[in-house]
């Protein structure tokens, strides 16, 4: 079953993906502090079409974060298979590193998404909200353990409601990418 070709959504009105979408679970990864709350993604229309992103999330009381661009894969397709590029390290941005954003689901009105990747090493479940029903979480495990995911591996997003608005003081050393590097 993993080995199928995920589905992936067709048609995404980009205008309305963008915006802030709060990280409800994902599997753990070694680009991300392993403890990180309030994890959440930002998104804006770009004039030239892509996608400026924003990745946040704060480990220790710091605002850790980094930003990147995204770009549908194919421009001559309307599947929502777009890649995903950041310069790291973030506190000396040098070495940029692509990866996959496939949306695998995203419901009528643009209030809840799960995006994958072809290797299936990666998964997040996203929100416009902090907190998600059940009903819909668990719904959106079982698409992902359809499209060959091991679900076991989701790992829930700590979330404060309300989630912090401001920024708060950041990690300008970039210390927890560097502890990523050795899985701390």
């Amino acid at each position: 079953m993993a080995n199928k070709e995920m589905e992936v959504v067709r048609g995404v009105d980009l205008q309305r993906y963008m915006g802030r979408w709060y990280e409800i679970a994902s599997f753990p990864s070694f680009f991300q502090p392993k403890n990180g709350v309030n994890t959440r993604a930002t998104y804006k229309l770009n004039e030239d079409g892509t996608v400026h992103v924003l990745n946040e999330t704060w480990s220790g009381g710091k605002r850790d974060s980094i930003e990147g661009t995204a770009y549908k894969a194919d421009p001559k397709s309307d599947e929502a298979k777009l890649k995903v590029k950041f310069y790291v390290p973030p506190f000396f941005p040098i070495i940029p590193v692509t990866g996959n954003y496939w949306v695998l689901y995203l419901d009528d009105d643009y209030q809840y998404a799960l995006i994958g990747e072809p290797t299936r090493k990666y998964l997040w479940i996203l929100c416009r909200q902090t907190h998600m029903d059940d009903e819909i979480y668990n719904m959106l495990v079982q698409k992902a353990k359809d499209e060959g995911y091991d679900v076991s591996k989701l790992h829930k997003t700590p979330q404060n409601d309300p989630p912090p608005e401001e920024e708060g003081p950041q990690d300008t050393k970039g210390i927890w990418w560097i502890k990523s590097l050795f899985g701390k």
